[in-house]
């Protein structure tokens, strides 16, 4: 498929390097952004006297905004190349996150978290795209869970800077960290190049006149079909990972008592648990395909939702968090690997970012609807729904064309 050369398929060229830190700092610092707002929900409830369901309609704002950012910049990055679009889009969220420090309005954090989900969701198109690109079909799987490894960094910084700073400064305080990611866009800029396979895809598109558009996505009903069902399989992720992270800090909080600090330490547990279901997941990815590796990881994740409301003891508690990210989160970087061997490199960033924030918009909205659940329903049954989205997601991974005939 893509870049392979002669060399060891084990060492890497200097733009490869590049091109895999650039990403993974990029994912990590979108991870912290994320991680801001899940740590500093229940101050902002406290702070703005709101309730839970206004709250989860920050999160739902935040992914609609990344569905507006995917569909703007997954074009460009398809028409201008992904290195340029990438530093735009880090530049967008950096400052908007840091912008919420004087944020102290309901609709004004509306807005921010808007503008910061356009950057963040123009970003992760142009970034799978990079890596697609540059590293060879059986490498895609473990190069972006490698990738998405590095963003669980930005979460276990997010969980100790809120440990300290929201006691002591505040919620607005911690989102002044977000202007980090701007000096990322330097080093983007001076070091990553744009790669051979997308240059020649580029060119071919301008002597053929094809159009990069959205619309291609369904030219057939067969890409419809299949389009539509990796949509319906990111809404699933993301009304998971969102719902999870968004509301776990705090039900951990009110069931067993903790503070900010204690949640944190839980917290960390399970971004661990989510990184090392990741090198698993990449693992059974490109050794044995798309469809074992989400089905095992989508019937788990189903199993794993209950496992929280049983656990009695701060040990207990902490495996089940590790578990419970293992299964949830350990195939997030699959979905790139996947679109991106399913769809062309003219249209690669256009499809990723798309697929992608169609779920983040729509799975977003699971913060809301948990929001609602907890306030009027019992645990048990905010767990049985996600686990039944689940179950749902692992039917379409098994009887979709497109994933059965890709091969490891």
């Amino acid at each position: 498929m893509e870049q392979t050369g002669t060399r060891q398929a084990n060492t890497m060229t200097t733009n490869e390097k590049w091109v895999m830190a650039s990403t993974a700092a990029g994912f990590s610092l979108e991870n912290m952004d994320i991680m801001f707002l899940s740590f500093a929900l229940a101050p902002i409830i406290a702070s703005l006297h709101i309730s839970s369901a206004a709250a989860g309609w920050i999160g739902s704002i935040t992914n609609l905004g990344m569905l507006a950012g995917g569909a703007v910049f997954g074009l460009v990055g398809d028409r201008i190349g992904r290195v340029k679009t990438f530093s735009y889009t880090i530049f967008i969220f950096a400052f908007a996150t840091a912008a919420m420090f004087f944020a102290h309005s309901l609709p004004m954090i509306y807005l921010l978290r808007f503008l910061a989900g356009i950057g963040a969701g123009g970003e992760y198109g142009v970034g799978i795209a990079l890596i697609a690109e540059n590293f060879s079909t059986h490498q895609i799987g473990r190069m972006s869970s490698v990738a998405a490894i590095g963003g669980q960094g930005g979460a276990i910084f997010a969980a100790l800077m809120a440990a300290w700073i929201i006691p002591n400064f505040g919620w607005n305080a911690l989102f002044l960290l977000g202007i980090i990611p701007v000096v990322l866009t330097y080093f983007i800029r001076r070091h990553v190049h744009e790669s051979d396979s997308f240059l020649t895809a580029q060119k071919q598109a301008q002597q053929n006149h094809e159009k990069v558009a959205i619309s291609r996505l369904f030219a057939t009903s067969q890409l419809a079909v299949q389009t539509l069902g990796l949509m319906m399989m990111t809404i699933v992720q993301i009304a998971g990972y969102f719902g999870l992270m968004n509301w776990l800090p705090s039900i951990v909080q009110k069931q067993q008592g903790l503070t900010v600090s204690g949640s944190s330490i839980w917290m960390i547990a399970t971004i661990l648990g989510m990184s090392i279901g990741m090198v698993a997941f990449g693992t059974i990815f490109d050794r044995l395909g798309p469809r074992v590796a989400f089905g095992i990881f989508l019937l788990g994740s189903a199993a794993v939702m209950f496992v929280i409301m049983v656990v009695k003891s701060a040990t207990a508690l902490i495996l089940a968090g590790a578990l419970i990210g293992f299964f949830s989160n350990g195939m997030f970087g699959g979905y790139g690997a996947m679109i991106s061997r399913l769809y062309p490199t003219a249209i690669r960033s256009t499809a990723n970012s798309m697929i992608m924030n169609v779920g983040r918009a729509i799975g977003g909205f699971s913060s809301v609807v948990i929001g609602i659940l907890m306030d009027h329903y019992s645990l048990a049954v905010t767990m049985a729904c996600l686990a039944g989205l689940y179950v749902v997601s692992f039917l379409v991974s098994q009887t979709l064309p497109g994933i059965r005939k890709l091969q490891h």
